[in-house]
């Protein structure tokens, strides 16, 4: 009896002792049992997309090449410039007395823009008008004498150089009075009057700018190394920043020099009169420099790879599956490279997928 309870006291004392360490373990299991579970749904997750993609291909999106004429031009900063762009001075000292024009005003060539001071001259010009009034009498007189064998030739003579000598002596003040005109030396509009009345001025001092639209021209240097491929007549696109225009034309002139500080040569491109342009505006120039003789492939630069011998390649969709074509690159312009070698009109290029494909995948479109 006494062994029996001693027995079950024992039992009861380790039952005791034990539970917490039994629930320790059953946590520790139930946690293993778990990372065991979760590995197993990761391993099957990754076989059934395995499967599925297998099955079903990856999506990819094609376009279907056709032969085009592959263009490159250079990128070249210009500015508008005008042939005809005069800054006017005063051609002898004098004080502004008339301003015949404003900012706008239209002009031609010889019309006086602005006078200056010419009392003293004026004058001049009256007292020399009436001696030379009298000269020119007394030679017409002298010389119907001398037709008549009146007189002597010396006074004939004298009378003659009178004469020619106050026509010089007018001529000489009307040129001065000529001088003290601003006048305008080409047909344009009037960009800039700098002068006030009463202002004193003097020659190279800036009075009045005329410049004529009508025959803008964009003026830029280009590079001495495209000096073999940049004609007259090449093709252009002239884009002009700040006012988001832009026009497609023609080199109108391209300089034989080369400019030996910069190492290059000047080219232009006339503009439409019909538009609003400014002297001095920035414009940027497209210049076609290459032109394939033939219509080519041309595929996005973005679609190339390398391989791991340098190779440039594309995929290329058939039927089911994406082939990948080791290709000859031409010229590179504006995201599109020249395809020389490797494909062929009616090849359907993969465009969207293409960094995830490989050789012989399967591939379904993209619709």
């Amino acid at each position: 009896m006494k062994k029996i309870i001693l027995v079950l006291g024992t039992i009861s004392i380790l039952a005791s002792c034990s539970k917490p360490t039994d629930k320790k373990a059953e946590l520790d299991a139930l946690k293993k049992q778990e990372a065991e579970i979760k590995t197993k749904i990761a391993v099957l997750e990754a076989e059934i997309n395995a499967k599925d993609s297998v099955q079903s291909g990856i999506a990819v999106a094609v376009s279907t090449l056709k032969a085009e004429t592959f263009k490159n031009y250079i990128d070249i900063l210009g500015r508008v410039d005008a042939d005809e762009n005069v800054s006017i001075s005063s051609e002898m000292p004098g004080t502004i007395t008339k301003i015949n024009v404003k900012v706008g005003d239209k002009v031609n060539k010889g019309d006086v823009l602005a006078e200056t001071d010419a009392r003293a001259i004026n004058q001049q010009l009256s007292d020399l008008q009436t001696n030379a009034d009298l000269v020119n009498q007394i030679f017409d007189k002298q010389k119907n004498l001398w037709e008549q064998k009146i007189g002597t030739e010396v006074q004939f003579l004298q009378a003659k150089t009178n004469k020619e000598s106050m026509e010089k002596k007018l001529a000489t003040l009307q040129e001065q009075l000529r001088m003290s005109k601003i006048i305008s030396p080409i047909s344009g509009t009037v960009d800039a009057v700098d002068i006030k009345l009463g202002q004193m001025t003097a020659p190279g001092m800036p009075s009045i700018r005329v410049i004529n639209y009508s025959n803008l021209k964009v003026k830029a240097d280009v590079a001495e190394s495209y000096a073999s491929k940049i004609k007259s007549g090449s093709e252009v696109i002239v884009r002009f920043p700040d006012t988001n225009d832009s026009l497609i034309t023609k080199v109108n002139f391209v300089s034989r020099s080369i400019n030996t500080n910069t190492r290059s040569f000047s080219v232009e491109v006339l503009l439409d009169d019909k538009k609003e342009y400014h002297p001095n505006m920035a414009a940027r120039l497209n210049i076609n420099d290459y032109q394939s003789a033939t219509p080519v492939i041309k595929v996005p630069v973005k679609t190339i790879q390398k391989d791991e011998n340098n190779l440039s390649f594309v995929y290329v969709a058939e039927g089911n599956n994406a082939k990948k074509h080791l290709v000859t690159l031409g010229k590179e312009y504006g995201g599109q490279a020249e395809i020389t070698n490797g494909l062929k009109e009616g090849d359907a290029l993969v465009v969207a997928g293409y960094d995830v494909v490989t050789d012989g995948a399967a591939i379904v479109y993209k619709k």
